[in-house]
């Protein structure tokens, strides 16, 4: 049976074999990263360039790029004894149920959420709103006719999801392809994925890596290239066996990506094409290397190896659950006009909210889950957890 630190990481369901904990605390420290750019984002008008914690956005790169990390890591050697359907029964089990949780959230929260900002809100039935929930949990991309809040998202009662789509995407594309490429093989399709994400970052329309969350072709273009190269440059860098071994590596990487990701806009105007060149350096270079120094030392030592525990355990069920309460603060931010001085002290109790609520999740609901899935669906073999 799957359980402790084993089942609650956020990488992949790994049979006998520890976990990077660095790497687990570094996605952890990015979710939270997340959920305080999206916090200050009420407050940006929609222009980047007056957005606090600016770069928080590229958080998502760096998920796909530990996602191609600890699949690689966790499923390379395991084909001659793993069918693909083993596989994926396992990340199924691993992801799905905070998906359900979150768009089940995400609907107990769309009508309190009504009023200037989502106009939609209050013309939508509950039957539709009921429907929209019920595919959510499905992780199914929804077609715009379905979009009932207004931002053309794929999943309207809870926007991240769509980065957990192209999870899927990429875990289908593993187990089909990916997994049977030469390192050469993947360094080719490396090339070629960094073309891709450089002509988003410098010749987009707005010189950035935002996006994805659309269901037409913009959107589609936009999560492919956010997707590839991070998840190929994962796999690439696992299986290169490069790492760096340095001291304080933990708290050295965790400074590194916080930085990355809390930096001012680049440039002096909205579609400046400096603050591409910075995204995509991020994403190419920087990320890359952060990984490596985290991947360099499996455990940390003392307080950090407890901080990283923590903050990994907690990173999927906060980032899953954190954005129905974006809605719900955006939208009284807008509407109401709410100061800063005001809105500040909100905005920390909602970062606070968000945490133990995600920690609530994951205790009450998704490691109970998750186990009880494993134990029914997952043969258990010599290789399988003991803990």
């Amino acid at each position: 049976m799957i359980s402790s630190s084993k089942a609650t990481s956020t990488t992949a369901i790994a049979p006998g074999k520890s976990h990077f904990e660095i790497l687990d605390g570094l996605r952890g420290i990015a979710a939270l990263m997340v959920v305080i750019f999206h916090v200050f984002e009420a407050y940006s008008d929609a222009d980047p360039t007056r957005q606090i914690i600016n770069h928080g956005y590229l958080a998502v790169d760096f998920f796909f790029l530990l996602s191609g990390f600890v699949i690689a890591y966790a499923y390379d050697d395991r084909w001659s004894r793993m069918g693909q359907w083993e596989f994926y029964k396992r990340r199924l089990i691993r992801l799905q149920p905070m998906v359900v949780l979150g768009s089940v959230f995400g609907g107990a929260l769309f009508y309190l959420q009504a009023g200037g900002l989502f106009p939609r809100i209050a013309e939508t039935p509950v039957w539709r709103m009921l429907l929209v929930m019920l595919l959510g949990c499905t992780l199914l991309p929804l077609p715009k006719a379905l979009d009932i809040r207004g931002w053309d998202e794929i999943h309207p009662l809870n926007g991240p999801a769509w980065s957990l789509f192209y999870e899927y995407v990429a875990n289908i594309a593993y187990a089909l392809v990916l997994r049977r490429l030469s390192r050469r093989g993947l360094a080719l399709l490396l090339v070629l994925a960094a073309g891709l994400l450089l002509d988003v970052a410098l010749r987009g329309e707005r010189r950035d890596l935002i996006g994805g969350w659309a269901l037409d072709a913009a959107g589609v273009h936009i999560g492919l290239a956010r997707l590839c190269y991070p998840f190929l440059a994962g796999m690439l860098l696992m299986r290169s066996g490069k790492r760096l071994r340095v001291r304080h590596a933990f708290a050295l990487s965790g400074v590194l990506l916080i930085l990355a990701l809390a930096l001012p806009r680049m440039g002096d105007t909205p579609h400046d094409w400096r603050n591409g060149l910075y995204d995509a350096a991020c994403v190419l270079l920087l990320f890359p290397l952060i990984v490596a120094i985290g991947a360099g030392q499996k455990l940390a030592a003392g307080k950090s190896l407890r901080v990283a525990r923590f903050f990994g355990d907690l990173s999927f069920p906060l980032y899953i659950t954190h954005y129905p309460l974006i809605y719900l603060y955006t939208a009284w931010v807008v509407d109401q006009k709410v100061p800063p001085h005001i809105g500040a002290p909100v905005g920390v109790l909602l970062v606070i909210v968000a945490v133990l609520i995600a920690y609530a999740s994951l205790k009450l609901y998704d490691e109970p889950v998750r186990r009880g899935l494993a134990a029914r669906f997952l043969r258990r073999s010599a290789d399988a957890p003991s803990r």
